[in-house]
C-alpha cells in the first residue's frame, strides 16, 4: 500500500464524510487510529451484509480530528466532479490508457497464478502415475513377455508443459476491467479555497480527541449504549477496554445513569469511562482549549 498524498481529501457526500481510498483508510488507522465503519457492499457479492468494504464512513468527530491535526480536508464531491467537464480530452484518453494498462497488468498475474497452480497439480498427477508404472513392472517380475512400452510420466508430463505454453503463446491476454475508487486522478487534487469548513460536532468532540490523543482506537458505541468504545490497540487485535460517556463540567447528572453505566461495564468486562471538558463551552475560549483540558474517571464494580 502506498503512502497517500497529505492533505487527504474527505467526500462529503449527502451529509456523509466518506473515503474512497484504501490507501487512505490504510493509511489513516496504522498511523492515526482511525477506524471508521465500511458501509460499501462488495462487487462479487453485492447482496451480502456481513463483510462490507470501501467506502469508508467517518464520524464527524474523526473527520474534525484529522482535519483540526492537518492530515486531512473535506471536499464537496458534488462540485469537485463538476470540473470533470473541464477535463481535456487527451486528459481523458491518457487516464483511460492507465486504466487499461493496470487492467492488463492485473490479467497477467492471474494467468500467470492460474498457470502455477495448474503446473502443481500436474506435477501431482505425473508424480502418482509414474508410482504407478513402477509398481506394474515389479508386478510383472519375471515374466516371458516384455511388456509393451509406454509413454513415460516425464515424458507426457514434458508434452503437456510444451502444449500449455503454446497455448499460453498463442492466445491473447484480455485487460481486466478496472473501477477507480477515487477522483484524485483524473481531477487534480483540491486547493485550500475548495476545501469545506471543519465539520461540526457533538459537545463529545473534546473527550473523543483526549482519548484519541492517548493513544486509544475509538470506534462509535451504540451496541454498547454508550457513546464511544475505546480499544488499546487496533479492534481486530485487542478487546475494548471502556464504555466512554461525555458530560460537560457542570452538567447534572442522574446517579442512576452512572450505576447503570458501571453495572454495564462491569457485565461485558469493560470499564465504564465518564470524562469532559474542565471548562464550561461558554467559559473557554476556543475549542482547541476544551479539548487541551480534559479529565476523565473511571468506574468498575469489583464485586461482579
Amino acid at each position: 500500500m502506498g503512502t497517500p498524498t497529505i492533505p487527504i481529501p474527505i467526500s462529503y457526500v449527502s451529509g456523509r464524510y466518506l473515503l474512497f481510498s484504501i490507501d487512505a483508510v490504510t493509511y489513516l488507522r496504522r498511523e492515526h487510529h482511525i477506524c471508521g465503519v465500511l458501509i460499501g457492499t462488495l462487487p462479487q457479492i453485492p447482496q451480502q451484509n456481513v463483510f462490507l468494504g470501501l467506502p469508508l464512513e467517518l464520524m464527524p468527530e474523526e473527520a474534525r480530528l484529522l482535519v483540526d491535526k492537518g492530515v486531512a480536508c473535506i471536499v464537496d464531491e458534488t462540485k469537485a466532479h463538476d470540473s470533470m467537464k473541464s477535463l481535456l480530452e487527451e486528459d481523458r484518453r491518457q487516464y483511460l490508457r492507465e486504466l487499461d494498462s493496470q487492467g492488463l497488468n492485473a490479467s497477467r498475474k492471474l494467468s500467470d497464478r492460474k498457470g502455477q497452480q495448474r503446473e502443481q497439480v500436474l506435477k501431482k498427477l505425473d508424480e502418482k502415475a509414474k508410482a504407478k508404472a513402477i509398481k506394474a513392472l515389479e508386478n510383472e517380475g519375471e515374466a516371458d513377455t516384455p511388456p509393451t512400452p509406454t509413454p513415460t510420466p516425464s515424458v507426457l508430463g514434458e508434452e503437456r508443459s510444451s502444449s500449455r505454453s503454446s497455448n499460453r503463446t498463442s492466445g491473447h491476454t484480455m485487460a481486466m476491467g478496472v473501477t477507480p475508487t477515487t477522483s484524485y486522478p483524473p481531477l487534480a487534487q483540491p486547493t485550500s479555497s475548495q476545501h469545506l469548513p471543519p465539520p461540526n460536532v457533538p459537545l463529545s468532540y473534546p473527550l473523543f480527541a483526549h482519548l484519541s490523543s492517548r493513544g486509544y482506537f475509538l470506534s462509535p458505541g451504540l451496541r454498547f449504549g454508550c457513546q464511544y468504545v475505546a480499544y488499546p490497540g487496533d479492534p481486530l487485535r485487542f478487546h475494548a477496554h471502556f464504555l466512554c460517556v461525555s458530560a460537560e463540567w457542570d452538567e447534572e447528572i442522574d446517579l442512576m445513569a452512572i450505576v447503570n453505566g458501571g453495572r454495564l461495564g462491569t457485565g461485558v468486562k469493560k470499564g465504564f469511562l465518564l470524562g469532559g471538558p474542565e471548562k464550561p463551552r461558554a467559559e473557554a475560549e476556543s475549542e482547541a482549549e476544551r479539548v487541551e483540558n480534559v479529565r476523565t474517571f473511571s468506574i468498575e464494580w469489583a464485586g461482579m
